[in-house]
């Protein structure tokens, strides 16, 4: 069986169409390829951008940052690269995981440094992140307090 996925991206910049095409087929017993096909042209027709790629799906992120890094720099854009000080998780979603964790090292009494240090996130990440998994950011190891209108709730109930 053949399963194929496929997302297509059209923009106009001035009078060129430009499309990008990124194919995923997967073949019984064969590894998923992708294919990643480039086109654009001028209103009569004129191509001003044509490619192919075939890669190995496991290749599919070093290539994409290798021509993002790449393309950048000779359009004189420069390269998207991190800055020395910023931490490697940052801006990165959150896994249930890490809540998990965020939210048990809260309790046991790390502080937002410590925390901010295992994560790899910004000490502003850290405390944006405490509430979401129901720690008070203001009180070390402590939970949020239940809001009144679940206590109402909770109250009814027993």
């Amino acid at each position: 069986m053949t399963i194929i996925q496929e997302h297509r991206t059209e923009v106009r910049s001035g009078d060129i169409q430009y499309q990008v095409a990124v194919v995923t087929r997967t073949e019984d017993g064969e590894p998923e390829r992708v294919t990643v096909t480039v086109g654009g042209e001028r209103p009569d027709g004129e191509p001003v951008v044509e490619g192919r790629l075939e890669l190995d799906v496991t290749s599919v992120a070093t290539v994409a940052e290798l021509l993002d890094t790449s393309l950048r720099t000779f359009a004189g854009g420069g390269s998207r690269r991190r800055s020395r000080g910023r931490p490697a998780q940052q801006g990165r979603p959150w896994t249930d995981e890490m809540d998990a964790d965020l939210e048990a090292r809260w309790l046991a009494g790390d502080s937002v440094t410590e925390l901010a240090r295992h994560f790899a996130r910004t000490p502003g990440g850290i405390r944006a992140r405490l509430p979401r998994v129901g720690c008070d950011p203001e009180h070390p190891g402590n939970h949020l307090p239940t809001p009144p209108s679940l206590r109402e709730a909770e109250e009814g109930a027993d």
